[in-house]
């Protein structure tokens, strides 16, 4: 399959999540999209892990094909922790767009796991996605986009299963906890299915909610290819991950979402409530929040509140604007949130690496448009004492000049 990007286009690529996500099953079907296998292990050959090998097969599941991936590992080791794969990623010959992917792919993942079993990042020792099978299929999943030379990465809400699942810790609930804490912070929508087993795991949920630029329904694209990856439980359908590769044009948004909008207008609420009242918001889900000063009858000034919504978050929401707010009634309107082909990429600065969202421009040109991840820049502002302004300006000058030496 030709991965080069079509003239004018912008080459993307969309996980079908109908039946969950899993390391094993994003590597596969990105193999099987046309990822090459022997490539994406030359680059998996430069980590320091010795002694495994990927078993590929092409298999058939309830009438569909697709192909299954196994990492064999010769023995079992200990599980690493987020140190010491630092070291073994950065202390390999990959590119650099993929060690900096795969290392945000684990440091969001020891983010959950610390917030979950109460520790820090330094503290915090992988297990399962320590393991040398969970790192092939994070740096090999990263490095196959990267062969596919995708630019925007889109994904479907996620279903999650009920019950438990046995792992080094004892029997904990599904969905696991560090993969609810993973979509939390992404707030990726979700969705509950009637399956009593693990459908999205731990290292499939850190892959998607760190590299997937947006979560929804499939975008505009020319469709180029469709990869299958297996899941290895059968529930009586075809388990698989499906993923769809095609190219967007640059002068069509990337995506159509639905959105709902809450708005109330409250003229008896003290002023000191509307704070604390945009912050729960925000933490339950919405997608943005907002206050605009108007005149009501009787010429009583006021306030309007309203909130987006991802459809899935409206009641949580709702019940939020009555419990804090004085209203007693709340409009709904419907609408679509079009959006521009973007990605995030990471820039090493003196300070640590940035990470900044991306918007292309014209084939072969420089970026139309970069903007430095504000959570990161804000962090390096309160630890050295600059100016954000400053360190704005740093990173967007770094990230230029990373450019055009590429």
């Amino acid at each position: 399959m030709n991965t080069s990007s079509s003239p004018g286009g912008h080459r993307t690529i969309y996980f079908d999540c109908y039946s969950g996500a899993s390391g094993d099953m994003i590597l596969g079907a990105l193999l099987d999209c046309g990822a090459p296998q022997q490539e994406v292990e030359r680059l998996l050959k430069g980590l320091d892990l010795p002694g495994w090998r990927l078993e590929v097969r092409k298999v058939k599941r309830h009438a569909l094909c697709g192909t299954d991936l196994v990492v064999l590992v010769e023995q079992s080791s200990e599980p690493h922790d987020l140190a010491e794969i630092a070291r073994i990623i950065n202390g390999s010959t990959m590119p650099r767009e993929i060690k900096e992917k795969s290392l945000a792919v684990f440091y969001n993942l020891a983010e959950a796991e610390a917030a979950v079993h109460g520790t820090t990042l330094d503290q915090v020792h992988f297990h399962e996605v320590g393991a040398v099978d969970a790192i092939i299929d994070i740096v090999g999943s990263v490095a196959a986009l990267h062969l596919l030379n995708i630019s925007s990465i889109y994904c479907s809400p996620l279903p999650l299963g009920r019950g438990t699942v046995q792992t080094a810790h004892g029997l904990i609930p599904l969905p696991g906890p560090a993969v609810l804490k993973l979509l939390q912070k992404r707030r990726v929508p979700l969705y509950g299915v009637d399956a009593s087993w693990e459908m999205v795991t731990p290292t499939g949920a850190a892959i998607l909610a760190t590299l997937a630029d947006s979560f929804g329904p499939l975008p505009p694209l020319a469709v180029e290819a469709v990869g299958y990856g297996a899941g290895k439980h059968d529930p009586g359908y075809p388990n698989f991950l499906r993923v769809i590769t095609g190219t967007l044009n640059y002068a069509t948004p990337a995506l159509n979402e639905r959105v709902l909008e809450m708005e109330a207008n409250i003229d008896d609420l003290n002023p000191e409530i509307y704070g604390y009242l945009m912050e729960k918001l925000l933490e339950a889900g919405a997608l943005d929040v907002y206050f605009t000063p108007i005149q009501m009858k009787k010429n009583r000034p006021a306030v309007k509140v309203a909130v987006l919504a991802a459809p899935g978050n409206l009641d949580s929401l709702m019940q939020i604007m009555f419990a804090e707010t004085s209203t007693l009634g709340v409009r709904i309107f419907e609408g679509s949130k079009w959006m521009r082909p973007r990605s995030v990429q990471t820039v090493e600065t003196e300070w640590g690496p940035v990470r900044l969202k991306i918007v292309p421009g014209a084939e072969g040109s420089l970026p139309q448009h970069v903007a430095p991840e504000y959570d990161d820049c804000r962090e390096i502002a309160r630890h050295t004492g600059l100016p954000l302004k400053d360190i704005y300006r740093r990173v967007e000058y770094l990230f230029q000049q990373s450019k055009l030496k590429n």
